[in-house]
């Protein structure tokens, strides 16, 4: 059971030996949202903003992606928060221009500020494992059915 939850937390990627990617998605995607919120890759419509849709999607994406080579859902969740992060960094130092910085760093910091987008991560986070660890699991079933169909072919002679 422990090695259950511990698969599902952390993930059972079959490559550890170069840098993993779970390592480097968080960090790449809080600076690409960041980036691409500055040089207007990335815009909000106006209005008040719950989730910021450019940012969780590239979140999701990513995490996405961390689920289907078998990483758990603590990366997911981290790289979800980590680009929604991103959004509220740029928000907080460059979209609040009249504070100083210290208004601007206490903004970006806000304790309910940062448990929001928790609870967004959270649930985007396990709704992207969801999907790609069911996509790994429907890969990996047509391939040993793929495998199963070639060799009772090459057995009967086909």
């Amino acid at each position: 059971m422990a090695s259950a939850l511990r698969a599902a937390l952390l993930g059972s990627s079959r490559e550890r030996s170069r840098p993993s990617a779970r390592l480097v998605a968080p960090p790449l995607c809080f600076a690409v949202v960041f980036a691409a919120y500055a040089v207007g890759v990335f815009a909000i419509a106006g209005g008040v903003v719950f989730v910021p849709f450019d940012a969780a999607a590239l979140g999701v994406v990513a995490a996405v992606a961390l689920a289907y080579r078998r990483d758990g859902l603590i990366p997911a969740w981290l790289t979800v928060y980590a680009a929604l992060l991103g959004y509220s960094a740029n928000h907080s130092f460059l979209g609040l221009s009249g504070r100083s910085l210290v208004e601007r760093a206490a903004a970006f910091l806000s304790p309910d500020g940062l448990v929001f987008l928790g609870v967004e991560a959270l649930v985007f986070g396990t709704v992207a494992w969801l999907v790609g660890t069911l996509a790994a699991v429907a890969v990996d079933r047509v391939r040993e059915r793929r495998g199963a169909s070639a060799a009772a072919s090459t057995t009967r002679g086909e």
